[in-house]
């Protein structure tokens, strides 16, 4: 095992200070590989702020209730606040490596939410990267060497450190908003295409690597309708256009917007447009 330690005037113990904005109480690093087992347990806290960041492996956390774990696996921090359960544990068969630091302040809470980072989440997909480790290392040389304005550096580094953080966050959920347009899209445009067809939901969602309750819960919210509630409105809103537009019959319109059965087309005609086919005709012709 591996571990590299500083603290703010080389005490051990928390403290809450709110004679300045944010000040940095001390920071560390383990590393586990042959240690069998690394545990915290903390049943009231502590008095001050915590991040970890998982560098790599994982680590297991009981948030809330010593019986709820949680695994964390690399590339994510977890923020601890004042007062919260800590429990956690890394195992050196998942040769885990974390970096971790403490900290305290009179605006801590709204420093965390100006870099993105809400009151009620814990963890935060941040990725992996070797210049947090630089910003960790080096706030760890300053709290062992404690040169002139060393507190003040302290300060500067951790929000150089939750600056980065946010940046690494705001990029991922740009991506996974671009996917989402993207995927969705593409569904859109597929539906439009191929309406008139025996869509099966499960199968298209299957073939692009969905889940189907994540397609469905995604659609709905891209859309405002389900897939199947997209479809079928585009079977109707064709189907009426057929009906003001030309002088096929209820059943070969039926056909064409996707249903064999004319009996359940109307039906479902009606539900969706307050009148039957041959009404909804009728009434547009009385109208021209």
């Amino acid at each position: 095992m591996y571990m590299n330690t500083g603290y703010l005037k080389h005490s051990h113990m928390d403290f809450k200070d709110k004679s300045r904005p944010l000040i940095v109480g001390s920071c560390g690093i383990y590393r586990l590989s042959e240690h069998p087992k690394m545990p915290t347990y903390r049943p009231r806290g502590r008095v001050d702020f915590q991040i970890i960041y998982i560098a790599a492996g994982c680590g297991h956390f009981h948030f809330d209730t010593v019986d709820n774990e949680t695994i964390v696996p690399a590339g994510n921090i977890v923020i601890f606040r004042p007062k919260e359960l800590q429990k956690y544990e890394y195992y050196g068969e998942d040769k885990t490596e974390v970096y971790w630091i403490h900290f305290t302040g009179s605006d801590v809470k709204n420093i965390l939410r100006k870099y993105g980072f809400p009151d009620n989440e814990r963890i935060f997909p941040v990725g992996t990267s070797m210049e947090y480790e630089r910003i960790f290392k080096r706030i760890i040389i300053e709290l062992q060497r404690c040169q002139d304005n060393y507190e003040e550096m302290l300060t500067l580094l951790l929000r150089h450190l939750l600056i980065i953080f946010q940046r690494e966050l705001t990029r991922e959920q740009v991506l996974k908003n671009e996917y989402l347009d993207h995927e969705m899209d593409t569904a859109m445009t597929y539906f439009n295409e191929n309406y008139n067809r025996d869509i099966n939901i499960e199968e298209y969602a299957t073939s692009k690597g969905m889940s189907v309750s994540w397609f469905i819960r995604s659609f709905k919210k891209f859309t405002g309708s389900t897939p199947m509630q997209f479809i079928v409105a585009l079977r109707v809103n064709n189907a009426q256009v057929l009906l003001e537009t030309t002088n096929y019959s209820i059943n070969e319109i039926s056909k064409i917007v996707g249903y064999d059965n004319q009996l359940y087309f109307s039906r479902l005609f009606h539900k969706l447009k307050g009148f039957s086919p041959r009404e909804y005709r009728k009434t547009r012709k009385s109208e021209i």
